[in-house]
């Protein structure tokens, strides 16, 4: 802004030392300081002002923008809303003028078909199981065959007949604790 090198500010001090005196130099300084802090701070203050009303008019072009991106599709979607009911209504002409015709001969080629169009989500919507019949859930984090939600890849080997001819007897239980049920 201003160009002002060290040699020009020795001068200026010098000048000033013999204008003022060693006695009211230093108060001068602190005075002149004050001033040019509240200079820079009214300049910053400015400055930030300036920088927040030009956000809010970016941000008030940008709800604009989208405020006529928003009317434009409603329009378009409105427009294509109007042409199928048009279709529809067409559609319907036809079936009326043409529809005995058009019965007639599908009864004769093939049976017409009720109901909703396969795939559509009216369709899936029939063949969900209900929740009686459906599996119960199973555990992720189990290994396949423990909680019996899917086989195990091999079956287990059978086991050697048993030497041991004695039959098994139950253990007694220790006095404190419940036989279990």
């Amino acid at each position: 802004m201003f160009d002002i090198g060290f040699s020009e500010l020795l001068v200026i001090a010098v000048v000033a030392l013999v204008v003022l005196g060693p006695e009211r130099l230093p108060k001068a300084a602190r005075f002149a300081g004050l001033w040019v802090r509240r200079a820079r701070n009214q300049w910053d203050s400015v400055k930030q002002e300036l920088e927040r009303e030009l956000h809010a008019e970016e941000i008030k072009r940008q709800f604009d923008d989208v405020k006529t991106s928003m009317r434009d599709t409603e329009s378009q979607l409105r427009a294509s809303g109007e042409a199928v009911r048009r279709e529809a209504e067409q559609m319907r002409q036809d079936v009326a003028q043409h529809g005995d015709g058009i019965a007639a001969a599908a009864a004769d080629d093939e049976p017409v078909m009720t109901g909703p169009a396969p795939g559509s989500p009216a369709s899936v919507a029939q063949h969900v199981v209900a929740p009686e019949e459906a599996e119960p859930p199973r555990d992720a984090m189990a290994p396949p065959g423990i909680d019996g939600s899917a086989p195990r890849a091999d079956p287990p080997a059978a086991l050697p007949p048993s030497t041991d001819t004695a039959p098994l007897t139950p253990m007694p239980t220790p006095p404190n604790q419940e036989a279990p049920r």
